[in-house]
């Protein structure tokens, strides 16, 4: 990040002092002179659709800023489900689908809460990517004004993205949760709940022990997760689910992750990069329309710098990119796409009117 910020830094050096040099120029002076112009952009491509305003500060230099606003579209992503340790969906030796932990104790769910609970959940994925900028376009070639080099820095919410569960698996995640907030009691043989003496019996115990928790598998924890952590983190859905001490490891090493509700009944992911995201790159330019300067088309391809890989934190706390590892199916596809892309590709079309 230093090095790319000290590149922009010489960047914008070298394009003043040619500013400069233009500006003693007369028939530069003449020409533009310093913001002697103004033109206005409509901008669309990766980096969404946005608006920015331009000025000349010499023959050979341009500067640039504007906002960018990625339009909110939804992407669905599926967790499957299992109940300790075993998939929702089991199948035979002949590929026979055959009845599972899961199947059984979805009908018992069923009938104490009277909510059906599905063998999967619906995450739905949505970008909210916005960005001010402020670029410097240089244009390096005298008799050819088509091709410039840019350097600048895009600057925004650390957000750029977020999922949550779909309202059709509300219904899921509270019969989940009721039956994780039951298990947990059962297995420290607490009262069902605060303040009373209705204790749940051995025989349902036993029972709820033998199922195991449910939950969403996500992958292996590369680190041990201390509880100190999970306090910061987790706060109160730390405290109260992750029982096993709010001191010490909570989470060892090669530990599956089960993600499980928070206690709002939803499952969430937030996608952050750096706030500040260092930009480089080129483009070309000519006329849009035949025999009129006053209306442009230009295209521009470069980099948005990130500062390393993207942070993916669920809703307890975990970061998918650094703390899990083996993530498993369409998940683990686009976490490695996010967590792959430290450096975000920038490809827009910009089409400009000169006001004056």
């Amino acid at each position: 990040m230093k090095k790319m910020v000290l590149l922009i830094a010489a960047a914008c050096m070298l394009t003043a002092a040619q500013a400069q040099d233009s500006i003693k120029t007369a028939s530069c002076s003449k020409h533009y002179g310093v913001f002697g112009n103004l033109d206005v952009s409509v901008v669309a491509g990766t980096t969404g659709i946005g608006i920015d305003v331009a000025s000349r500060i010499g023959d050979y230099v341009q500067l640039r800023a504007g906002y960018d606003y990625m339009p909110r579209f939804h992407k669905s992503i599926y967790f499957p489900v299992e109940v300790g340790g075993e998939p929702a969906k089991k199948y035979d030796a002949q590929g026979n689908r055959v009845k599972s932990r899961f199947d059984r104790l979805s009908e018992i769910l069923t009938q104490v809460t009277g909510y059906q609970v599905t063998d999967e959940v619906e995450m739905v994925g949505k970008p909210t990517v916005n960005n001010f900028k402020l670029l410097v376009d240089v244009f390096p070639f005298k008799h050819n004004r088509h091709w410039h080099f840019t350097a600048g820095f895009y600057w925004g919410p650390s957000q750029f993205g977020y999922a949550e569960n779909s309202t059709q698996a509300m219904t899921s995640l509270l019969a989940v949760g009721m039956y994780n907030t039951i298990y947990y009691r059962a297995e420290n043989r607490l009262p069902l709940y605060e303040g009373s003496s209705f204790s749940i019996g051995e025989e349902i115990r036993s029972a709820l022990m033998n199922y195991g928790r449910m939950g969403f598998p996500i992958g292996k924890f590369k680190h041990d997760i201390y509880g100190t952590y999970a306090q910061d983190v987790y706060g109160e859905f730390g405290s109260i689910l992750h029982h096993k001490g709010e001191y010490g490891v909570i989470h060892q090493a090669g530990e599956t992750y089960m993600m499980e509700p928070g206690l709002d009944g939803m499952v969430k992911v937030y996608a952050k990069a750096n706030n500040f995201k260092p930009y480089l790159g080129f483009g070309y330019g000519g006329r849009l329309l035949k025999n009129r300067d006053d209306w442009q088309v230009s295209f521009d391809a470069g980099a948005m710098f990130w500062g390393g890989t993207p942070d993916l934190y669920t809703h307890d706390g975990i970061n998918l990119t650094k703390d899990v590892e083996g993530i498993r199916g369409k998940v683990g596809d686009w976490v490695d796409i996010v967590g792959g892309v430290k450096v975000y590709p920038v490809l827009n079309v910009r089409f400009t009117k000169t006001i004056f």
